[in-house]
């Protein structure tokens, strides 16, 4: 890890290079883009750069990274990493795209800390830069050929061989390999990336979790319409029509182990937990599985007959509704937002969320509240985790 001298350093510029992250960010995608325009027009994503969520999910893993390293010396951040590497390997990222993003970091840095960053400074947050970026690269090799690719091989052509409109905003594609081979290994509550042309040239992409069990013969993504690649699916993509589409990552998945389960989500959050518990109804899981959701109306929640369904197949399952508008509410559906206060929890219990940023806080202060370990609460984030940023 941090080699005893730069530990100190970092030890004493944290403070000032974490009040200054929000600048050094900026600056650094202000130079990036401005040498490699490409970046922003077929890799990350133009909404959340125009929101500031980019930025500031960089920030905080630059800055979560750095306090692990000299908080806990003895040991690298593993689970975080893990999550930016499925990240980026559901990209494509490259091993010399960290050679690029080092050039303009550090001159980000230079530039807003100035005379601040000596010799000294500038090596012991080289270090950090490289502990991290070097992990992230042995975790996407990894990845990669989990999946029996190069690195950065991302795309494969998909048909679209159904379209079903689930809600006002909510559309759900079934799609299988348009060249015929066979799919991909997959996990119930790992996503996608999807790639599509826009009309201004660019090639966007987003991650969508996958709300069908892995185990089928074509794969399902539910999209709500929200952002430049949600709304030319909504808007252009239809039976019969062809999506690149990457090959499954990410790190929210099932524990091997038959132990009782709180699946919890909010709004389109619902997809990775109805693609759980459709692999739980395949696969006779008999331990037991609460299932909770919270969503603005009824006619709002996604998927909510197909939740229900797959809960019942399950021999010990619980399934409880919020709603904020509870007209068209059926016998059982609760009014307002998610509350576990009566809601049973069995020992042991892993409890998997997804669903908006102060959705998944509130559920998680609920179950440690009532003594649910912090270990035992996985999550998932649609977007840059902004849950780093803020913590």
């Amino acid at each position: 890890m941090l080699s005893p001298a730069s530990a100190a350093t970092i030890r004493a510029t944290l403070p000032a290079v974490g009040a200054a992250i929000g600048d050094i960010t900026e600056r650094f995608y202000d130079r990036l883009f401005t040498a490699h325009p490409e970046l922003l027009r077929d890799l990350f994503n133009r909404g959340n750069q125009a929101a500031g969520t980019q930025r500031q999910a960089l920030a905080g893993a630059i800055a979560a990274f750095a306090t692990a390293l000299v908080e806990h010396p003895e040991q690298r951040p593993d689970a975080m990493l893990e999550r930016i590497a499925h990240k980026h390997a559901s990209l494509g990222v490259t091993p010399g795209q960290y050679e690029v993003v080092h050039t303009h970091l550090f001159a980000a840095i230079v530039e807003v800390l100035g005379d601040a960053v000596t010799d000294e400074v500038a090596a012991a947050w080289d270090e950090v830069y490289w502990l991290l970026a070097n992990g992230l690269i042995a975790i996407e090799a990894r990845l990669y050929a989990r999946h029996g690719v190069l690195m950065g091989d991302t795309w494969r052509s998909w048909e679209v061989t159904e379209r079903t409109q689930e809600t006002a905003d909510v559309v759900t594609f079934r799609l299988r390999p348009a060249d015929g081979g066979p799919l991909p290994t997959a996990r119930a509550g790992q996503y996608v990336s999807v790639r599509v042309p826009l009309q201004d040239g660019a090639r966007q992409i987003r991650q969508y979790s996958l709300s069908g069990a892995p185990g089928k013969e074509t794969r399902t993504i539910t999209v709500k319409r929200d952002g430049e690649v949600s709304a030319h699916l909504h808007d252009h993509v239809h039976e019969g029509d062809r999506l690149d589409v990457s090959a499954p990552y990410g790190d929210l998945v099932l524990p091997d182990a038959r132990t009782p389960l709180l699946l919890a989500s909010a709004g389109i959050g619902v997809t990775p937990m109805l693609a759980m518990l459709d692999h739980l109804a395949e696969t006779e899981y008999t331990a037991p599985v609460t299932v909770v959701h919270g969503d603005r109306s009824p006619a709002d929640h996604a998927l909510r007959t197909e939740q229900r369904a797959l809960a019942g197949k399950l021999p010990d399952s619980a399934v409880h509704f919020w709603y904020e508008n509870t007209e068209d509410a059926e016998q059982g559906d609760r009014a307002g937002l998610v509350d576990l206060s009566d809601v049973t929890l069995p020992d042991g219990v892993q409890a998997y969320l997804c669903g908006p940023l102060p959705f998944m806080r509130a559920v998680r202060t609920q179950l440690l509240e009532r003594g649910v370990p912090a270990s035992a609460i996985h999550y998932e984030v649609f977007g840059p985790d902004l849950w780093l940023a803020t913590a």
